[in-house]
């Protein structure tokens, strides 16, 4: 519950049911996550990166490599790879349009293993295209870590299909447990929240 009392009490989480934010996707939502403003607190930084630092030593504490999904998980990669002292390389969206035109930035040879940081999961689409991206290159990726997903059941849905393993720091399902406990929220949005989550599609299009 740390890191979800973290990140509200610095508004890298925003919740607003009753005036909801449009994403990029056009789409409207109760939730809106920054969770770059963690580089901005330094105990807030480190206590994330430890946390990172534990998910990886307890799940594959041998990995050759940490990568960074760009952009938003290159600087938490960065501090973790730093702490285990391991290489560091970061995997853009699609490879560049000129110069070497990489996609994945750093060295990392065919058959090294590799842990993937992301800052948060949506329907984890961005987040396995990176996977793709470091198998294409004959890397093991061993899993995934990320500070926070919404826990949509798409995103659950694809990550089982690729056959990677998640885990979070925090959640949205704790977020809104801290959230009512620290009076962020009123027990009248409650309700809003949890419907959002099981379909965010129609949540959006019945406020558009």
């Amino acid at each position: 519950m740390e890191a979800a009392r973290c990140l509200l009490d610095i508004k890298a989480i925003k919740l607003s049911p009753e005036n909801p934010f449009t994403w990029a996707s056009g789409r409207k939502s109760p939730i809106y996550c920054d969770n770059r403003l963690t580089l901005s607190y330094p105990p807030i930084r480190t206590y994330l990166r430890q946390q990172f630092v534990s998910i990886v030593n307890e799940m594959f504490s041998n990995v050759d490599v940490i990568a960074g999904v760009a952009t938003g998980g290159i600087a938490q990669g960065v501090l973790v790879a730093q702490d285990l002292g391991k290489p560091f390389i970061y995997v853009r969206p699609e490879a560049k349009s000129h110069g070497m035109k990489n996609q994945i930035e750093g060295d990392v040879k065919p058959g090294q293993t590799v842990f993937v940081i992301e800052d948060l999961i949506s329907t984890g689409k961005s987040s396995l295209l990176a996977v793709d991206a470091l198998r294409d290159a004959g890397c093991d990726v061993k899993g995934m870590a990320a500070i926070f997903t919404y826990e949509l059941e798409v995103a659950k849905k694809n990550f089982e299909e690729k056959n990677v393993a998640l885990q979070t720091i925090t959640n949205y399902s704790t977020l809104i447990e801290v959230a009512i406990a620290e009076k962020y929220i009123s027990e009248e949005n409650l309700e809003s929240l949890k419907k959002w989550r099981e379909n965010p599609e129609k949540w959006s299009d019945d406020r558009m």
